[in-house]
């Protein structure tokens, strides 16, 4: 069964601390918006390394692809 988008938001609190995260997709490909202070300090890579930790396994025996940003509040703030 493939994961939804509340599914794969879900995965992502679980593991990472998060003040925002947004997640579209059609059980596949997932485009997700994550907002968390842990990212303070962090390279983008480094960002995304911690997002696929906290995914796990889910990686690569649920969720053929996602494409994401990863934003510390500041970041995402001087967005709005």
């Amino acid at each position: 069964m493939l994961p939804t988008p509340e599914q794969v938001r879900q995965y992502i609190l679980d593991g990472l601390p998060c003040e925002h995260v947004e997640v579209q997709g059609d059980g596949q490909h997932f485009e997700a918006l994550i907002v968390s202070s842990a990212f303070d300090g962090k390279r983008l890579i480094a960002r995304h390394q911690m997002v696929y930790a906290a995914l796990g396994e889910r990686m690569r025996e649920e969720i053929h692809a996602l494409s994401m940003r990863t934003l510390t509040p500041q970041e995402f703030k001087v967005g709005d």
